[in-house]
């Protein structure tokens, strides 16, 4: 049950990073369980060449999760340690601490990758897949597990999205995302939706489902992982450059675009689940700057 209580992705991450330290130790003849502060400081180091801060300190933390696991309560990655603790202010100092995240789709980054979609079924689970992934602000787990029974539509408002668990809601309290129509029929996530449905003849099961060439629809549903597969390909269809776009551009190109429009704070967490102001702003990369801007009043 322990191992419930994160969520898989972040336990994912937990045993690469583990592997990684396991394999950098043993090329340079070093023990891993257990370690000392000096050779986390080493590693580290040798990571600050390659790797953001971001990458490094969740390698430490990794580290210290498998050195509580195997029973050592002093881990070697913490930052207690005098010797790690100016080590990483060291590499903060060289590298910043600001986070780099994927880039957003915004709606003209929509608008042209639907624009440009097949008119095929595997094109109509793009844009229903795209389309609800950005108005719903969902994570890849999300819209990955979700179920046709987890739809409510309404002929009047759109459609209530179910979410039963998401990252930041390991117990499954779950919660409700409303998506409405929107003014324009082309890029309507309710539209689209229910075309995808219907096209694909699916009445129960998983949603969003595997579509091969020959435009037969799988029965089972899409593994989280390739979403962001998904998505590089109908923007490469678009003529887009598909490098810093993943599965989670469409949720943060939502919290963007929303912010960038004037959307207040705490009606985008109502969106996107977030639990605090200052997680939700990391996720805006224009948005925030532009929204209040000193410059906009100058008259130039």
């Amino acid at each position: 049950m322990i191992s419930r209580a994160k969520a898989p992705a972040t336990l994912k991450a937990y045993r690469n990073d583990w592997h990684d330290f396991e394999s950098w130790c043993r090329s340079h003849n070093l023990p891993s369980l257990p370690s000392t502060p000096e050779i986390v400081c080493l590693y580290a180091s040798d990571l600050a060449s390659t790797r953001a801060v971001g990458t490094i300190t969740r390698r430490l933390t990794s580290i210290t999760k498998a050195h509580e696991a195997a029973g050592f309560k002093d881990s070697p990655a913490s930052s207690r340690h005098f010797v790690l603790g100016e080590t990483m202010k060291g590499i903060r100092r060289v590298l910043g601490t600001e986070q780099h995240g994927k880039a957003p789709l915004l709606t003209a980054d929509i608008r042209r990758i639907v624009g440009s979609s097949p008119d095929s079924v595997l094109g109509c689970r793009d844009v229903a897949l795209l389309l609800t992934c950005f108005a719903g602000a969902f994570r890849r787990s999300e819209v990955s597990r979700l179920r046709v029974s987890d739809l409510s539509f309404d002929d009047q408002f759109g459609v209530v999205v179910h979410v039963h668990r998401s990252k930041t809601d390991q117990e499954g309290a779950g919660r409700k995302v409303g998506i409405p129509f929107s003014q324009h029929p082309e890029t309507c996530a309710v539209r689209a939706l229910r075309a995808w449905l219907s096209t694909a003849k699916i009445t129960d099961g998983p949603v969003f489902r595997r579509v091969d060439r020959r435009d037969f629809v799988s029965c089972r549903g899409l593994h989280s992982d390739s979403i962001g597969k998904i998505l590089k390909r109908a923007a490469a269809r678009a003529g887009m450059d598909v490098a810093p776009i993943s599965g989670h551009s469409t949720r943060v190109g939502c919290v963007t675009q929303a912010a960038m429009n004037g959307v207040p704070e705490h009606i985008i967490m109502k969106q996107t689940g977030h639990k605090t102001v200052a997680t939700l702003r990391k996720y805006i990369r224009c948005g925030e700057i532009f929204r209040e801007n000193a410059a906009a009043g100058l008259g130039i």
